[in-house]
């Protein structure tokens, strides 16, 4: 059995199958390099997939020690968490401490205020056995009214920006889930990175999206992405099937889909992306970042095709 057939089986069959055992990877691929890109004006190289902190919150911390052994055998170093991914952070620092200093950590803040991101920050620190970040981010900006609060009096970015004085943090970003949001927050700051949603049916049919990366890539910042394997969203009274996933993932046996679709994100300047907060789907990424090639133009009529009547997760208002 191959590895897709396997994590097929693991979706369709029922089994509870571990995070670490759906990382475990052959001694050819500990042996060749994962492909990597440079993030932005930063100059660092991340893996072109990162783990979110989700795949290991509510893991048993043995299970999530492996799960991030086994990244690192299989070349991943960039690793990013938020507080608001339940007890992540408490089962991802003990895992981490190991490869620490040979990682790019990042971690996020909801918390809009000088005192309350300052509080958040260090407990976040604390929590990840770390005196530093590599990336600091505003989390999940949506709404004007956030950027505003965040760069007013007071706000989060005064603590953001002591932060990075005081070597608590090497650099600085955002996370955002709409187009208003991430073009004011670039206008008002000129950060190192923005983590967002880039998405083949969001941008073929919602269009959103592109205006933000052309904003980012005037700006050089390093462009990371969320949901490059989101398929559509959930219809009101469709049952969720998985927990970490507020969304529909592509179908576990839709693998054309889903390489066209990630490669589609890769294929607009993202440096790593983020894959779905299941653990399951993550060999799925980690397989298509390994081999990724140029979407081809009749790969892009498809994608335009197949979105057709799809509700996106995200769309311009």
């Amino acid at each position: 059995m191959d590895r897709r057939d396997f994590i097929k089986t693991s979706f369709t069959g029922g089994a509870v199958i571990s995070l670490s055992t759906l990382l475990n990877c052959s001694q050819s691929e500990k042996n060749s390099p994962f492909p990597k890109r440079e993030l932005g004006k930063t100059g660092e190289m991340l893996s072109m997939i990162g783990f979110g902190g989700i795949l290991v919150s509510d893991e048993e911390q043995a299970n999530a020690n492996n799960a991030v052994a086994k990244a690192f055998d299989r070349g991943i170093n960039y690793f990013d968490v938020a507080p608001t991914y339940g007890n992540a952070e408490d089962k991802l620092g003990p895992a981490l401490k190991p490869y620490r200093d040979r990682s790019f950590l990042a971690c996020k803040t909801e918390e809009r205020t000088k005192e309350g991101a300052e509080k958040e920050l260090n407990e976040s620190l604390k929590k990840l056995n770390t005196d530093h970040f590599d990336l600091y981010q505003l989390h999940a900006i949506t709404t004007i009214e956030d950027v505003e609060t965040a760069f007013g009096p007071d706000g989060a970015m005064e603590t953001f920006v002591r932060a990075k004085k005081e070597g608590k943090t090497r650099y600085l970003g955002f996370s955002a889930h709409s187009e208003e949001a991430a073009l004011l927050a670039m206008q008002k700051y000129d950060f190192d990175t923005i983590l967002f949603p880039i998405n083949f049916a969001a941008w073929l049919q919602g269009n959103f999206g592109p205006r933000v990366v052309e904003k980012a890539k005037e700006k050089n910042m390093g462009i990371l992405a969320l949901k490059g394997l989101a398929h559509s969203r959930r219809a009101e009274g469709e049952e969720r099937k998985y927990k970490k996933c507020w969304y529909n993932p592509i179908a576990p046996e839709d693998d054309e889909l889903a390489d066209m679709a990630l490669r589609f994100t890769f294929a607009q300047g993202v440096t790593a992306a983020i894959p779905p907060g299941e653990p399951l789907f993550f060999p799925r990424a980690l397989e298509i970042a390994a081999n990724v090639t140029p979407v081809t133009r009749e790969e892009e009529e498809k994608l335009l095709e197949l979105s057709k009547g799809l509700e996106p997760i995200f769309k311009t208002a």
